[in-house]
């Protein structure tokens, strides 16, 4: 019998609307959506998860209030006082490419609350490639069911089904959130959320087929702390391997907490 998902529910302090889910029971996982994207995205992730007895809150990014301004910072802030609401004490915080932002910002700026990061899809100093910053582009606009179709190889892989990650994309995009994110992250300097919280573990998780994010991401910064990162490869995975290799990314998730 399919379980039936949990709904969405806003939490709106001090005016702020907050999504989130929370579901589960077990060591708890924070997952936070990438750009543009709301929290369904991560919800297959998710439910893996909790089928193998893990409590995940899906943490998604305020909605947009004008005049408002917003840092990095709030939005940490935003999923400690969620965590607050659902009486979650502490958690691995866990994020997808800009989701990682706000995950090692809420490290960095909480980290009492925090008991490792956890990255899917690593930014750093290796750019997207042409093709795939410009599938981001078409992804994320009004263009015909074709083109993003012939788009998503460019983020999912090729070995990917293109309408099957159409499909969840189409649910997921949150382009009003896009508004919020990128006005944080242009607000706040890079040195006060890209860098490591240095007690803090750290799992990331990379496709190895992604153009967006690539691996050598990822190996930069276990290079740079080897004493708290460890780098893993979703075999075939493109940018949207939480997506597209739930099953795959849950499994890896699941064995370094066992084994941490």
């Amino acid at each position: 019998m399919t379980a039936t998902p949990s709904p969405i529910r806003i939490f709106e302090p001090e005016g702020r609307a907050i999504p989130y889910v929370d579901e589960g029971q077990g060591p708890a996982l924070v997952l936070i959506p990438g750009a543009r994207l709301n929290v369904t995205y991560l919800g297959t992730l998710a439910s893996v998860l909790v089928e193998e007895d893990f409590r995940v809150a899906r943490i998604g990014s305020r909605r947009p209030v004008a005049g408002a301004a917003v840092t990095m910072h709030d939005l940490a802030q935003d999923v400690i006082d969620v965590m607050d609401h659902i009486a979650l004490p502490d958690a691995w915080i866990g994020g997808h490419a800009f989701g990682t932002a706000v995950a090692r910002t809420v490290a960095l700026d909480h980290h009492d609350r925090v008991n490792g990061v956890l990255m899917l899809a690593a930014d750093g100093p290796e750019p997207a490639t042409a093709e795939a910053a410009q599938a981001l582009e078409t992804v994320f606009s009004d263009a015909a069911d074709a083109d993003i179709l012939a788009a998503i190889p460019a983020l999912a892989g090729e070995g990917a089904d293109a309408q099957a990650t159409w499909n969840i994309l189409r649910q997921a995009r949150d382009l009003e959130a896009a508004h919020v994110q990128l006005a944080a992250q242009s607000a706040t300097p890079d040195a006060e959320w890209a860098v490591l919280e240095q007690s803090t573990p750290v799992l990331i998780i990379q496709g190895d087929d992604d153009r967006v994010t690539p691996p050598a991401n990822g190996e930069a910064l276990q290079a740079g702390a080897p004493h708290l990162v460890t780098t893993t490869l979703v075999p075939g995975g493109g940018h949207l391997f939480p997506a597209t290799h739930p099953g795959e990314t849950a499994a890896i998730i699941e064995d370094y907490l066992d084994w941490d």
